[in-house]
């Protein structure tokens, strides 16, 4: 389903950075082919202009960067309208945490308020008391149906063409290049979300929906196919285009690689750090992150940082044993499909020793800097939250907050998984994880649509899950 731009879409505000008690933003604009450019923003007496970033059949996409302060509410203008900015990052502080914006197939044709309810609920929840940040943990479109409609990726990944051409590769990377503008377009036209897009920046590490469902989990026979980078080219331009208003060679300074060859980045604030590794771009059957990834991570944990650090891993980082579930995957064949979701996981038998080595690195960056971390994670279209003892009374806090418009599973499912959980798990000796229901609830896992409320406060940091059916959780202290 193509999707027609018929007006401008924007401003979309992302944070590129915080940089001496300032706010480095871009804000995206997108209009119909032939218009004329965005008018300028307007801010502090000044004005910027948008500029070109990137053409499509039927729409240009625009940027313009500015700053705002970082320790106090501020403002910009943009086309007669003023958007407020909760941008104080000193004190009091409001985060929203989504994943899992979209679903498999059939997103494109469903019904708006339906689609975007829990859209909806945010945005009056920031209304009510209002967000400096939005987080986005992965899974920002579901682009598995644009592989359809081109002969070369209508099988994809089940079947490959023989070496395809280059004037062939060169039309698929057309086609998947629009497919994945009109997914980006229909999220940020949507009008529950680009209320909020426009008054709070948003920071977003991509997962594999963003390119396809269990990128780099795939055989390698796929991923490294002429058709299978042509794929992951064209995603890869679309989320530095519509998740960071970047291109090559323009990233933001949050980014660890100014080359790209791996997203991702961290933000540090007065009090706060926020990481986000990139766990897809590197990513092969037997490792989740690669060489530039675990640079990343080792470099951030060799950096003192007082206060609070907050973990984005698009796959949850504590989770149960997946052991039974990949036994059953061998044993029985026509569950064999589903063996890319579970190696997607860091719990997998294939990731094992990875897992172990992140979470020593967690443990280590909370017992040298004697502060807390906490991870927060996407990706299972559920509510949950697991706990990982790191001894002396000091726990590594994970929370699970999935999705923000994917339909939650049935309840069944929900069920099993917790009663997998129940097993308890213990990857480093000394350090058990267990997973925990959230405040008021008395399963593990909750099968609602759901977003996250991360505050700061006197007392410290809080966090409060956003349940579709039983509403506002109470307050989890972390």
């Amino acid at each position: 389903m193509r999707f027609h731009v018929t007006s401008t879409i924007g401003p979309v505000l992302f944070l590129d950075d915080l940089d001496a008690g300032r706010m480095r933003l871009s804000a995206l604009f997108i209009t119909p082919v032939g218009e004329a450019p965005p008018p300028a923003l307007v801010l502090e007496g000044d004005e910027v202009t948008p500029i070109c970033l990137a053409r499509f059949d039927r729409a240009v996409v625009w940027r313009a960067r500015f700053s705002l302060p970082s320790d106090r509410s501020s403002s910009y203008a943009w086309d007669g309208t003023t958007y407020d900015i909760a941008g104080d990052m000193t004190g009091a502080l409001r985060l929203a945490y989504v994943s899992c914006n979209g679903e498999e197939v059939g997103d494109m044709a469903r019904e708006g308020s339906e689609r975007n309810a829990m859209w909806a609920r945010l945005r009056d929840e920031h209304r009510r008391r209002p967000f400096a940040l939005m987080l986005h943990g992965g899974d920002q479109i579901y682009a598995d149906e644009i592989t359809q409609g081109h002969d070369l990726s209508a099988d994809w990944p089940d079947r490959l063409p023989p070496e395809p051409s280059q004037a062939a590769l060169a039309d698929l990377r057309h086609h998947l290049r629009e497919g994945f503008f009109d997914r980006y377009a229909a999220i940020y036209a949507a009008p529950e979300m680009a209320w909020l897009a426009a008054r709070v920046p948003s920071l977003m590490q991509w997962d594999d929906h963003d390119i396809c469902d269990g990128w780099g989990s795939l055989r390698r026979s796929r991923t490294h196919s002429a058709v299978g980078q042509t794929l992951f080219a064209a995603a890869r331009e679309s989320c530095l285009l519509f998740q960071h208003a970047s291109t090559d060679g323009d990233l933001p300074a949050r980014f660890a690689d100014p080359d790209a060859r791996q997203l991702g980045w961290g933000i540090h604030a007065p009090g706060l750090r926020i990481l986000a590794p990139d766990l897809r771009s590197e990513r092969t059957r037997r490792a989740i992150m690669g060489l530039g990834g675990w640079a990343m991570m080792e470099a951030e944990a060799a950096r003192r940082t007082p206060g609070h650090t907050l973990l984005m891993s698009s796959v949850p980082l504590l989770g149960p044993r997946l052991s039974v579930l990949e036994t059953l995957m061998i044993a029985v064949p026509r569950m064999q499909k589903y063996e890319d979701d579970l190696r997607d996981q860091w719990q997998s038998r294939a990731h094992r020793d990875e897992w172990r080595r992140m979470l020593a690195l967690v443990r280590d960056m909370v017992e040298h800097d004697r502060h807390d971390l906490t991870s927060l994670s996407g990706e299972i279209h559920l509510a949950t939250r697991a706990v990982m003892d790191l001894g002396e009374g000091r726990h590594l806090n994970q929370l699970v907050a999935s999705g923000i418009a994917h339909r939650a599973p049935p309840k069944g499912w929900a069920r099993f998984l917790g009663a997998l959980a129940s097993l308890g798990e213990d990857p480093l000796r000394g350090h058990p994880i267990r997973t925990r229901p959230l405040p008021g609830q008395s399963a593990r896992y909750v099968a609602e649509r759901n977003y996250l409320v991360l505050e700061r406060g006197a007392g410290g940091w809080s966090a409060r899950w956003d349940l579709e059916a039983s509403g506002m959780t109470g307050p989890l202290p972390l």
